[in-house]
C-alpha cells in the first residue's frame, strides 16, 4: 500500500524557515519523481516544486523560485522541501505526491504551515 506522510508544518514568522519531510512507503521510491503541492485557505491546488528520481533535477513554481529547495534522499525513501524567506502567502497545506505517467497518482494527507506575526 502506497503511503505518503508529510512533516514539519507549524507556525513561523515571516522570513523564518521550514523544512518538510515527507516518508515514502509501500513503492519502489527512486523510481518516481516526486513532488509538492500546496493548497493555501479557500483556494485550489497549486504546484510547487517538482524533483526527478536521481534528484538531479529539479523543478519549481515561480513563488517558490530562489526561496524553495527540493530535494531527495533514495536510502532513506525520504522527500523534503526547505522553505526560507517565508511570505504569509506561503501560507497554505503542503502535500508531497508521487508521479506516474505523467499524473500525481498517490497523495500525502498534508502538512499544515502558516506564515504569520
Amino acid at each position: 500500500q502506497v503511503q505518503l506522510v508529510e512533516s514539519g508544518g507549524g507556525l513561523v514568522q515571516p522570513g523564518g524557515s521550514l523544512r518538510l519531510s515527507c516518508a515514502a512507503s509501500g513503492f519502489t521510491f527512486m523510481s518516481n519523481w516526486m513532488y509538492w503541492v500546496r493548497q493555501a485557505p479557500g483556494k485550489g491546488l497549486e504546484w510547487v516544486s517538482g524533483i526527478d528520481r536521481g534528484g538531479d533535477s529539479t523543478y519549481y513554481a515561480a513563488s517558490a523560485s530562489g526561496r524553495f529547495s527540493i530535494s531527495r534522499d533514495n536510502a532513506k525513501n525520504t522527500l523534503y522541501l526547505q522553505m526560507n524567506s517565508l511570505k504569509p502567502e506561503d501560507t497554505a497545506r503542503y502535500f508531497c505526491a508521487r508521479g506516474l505517467d505523467g499524473a500525481l497518482d498517490a497523495w500525502g494527507q498534508g502538512t499544515l504551515i502558516t506564515v504569520s506575526s
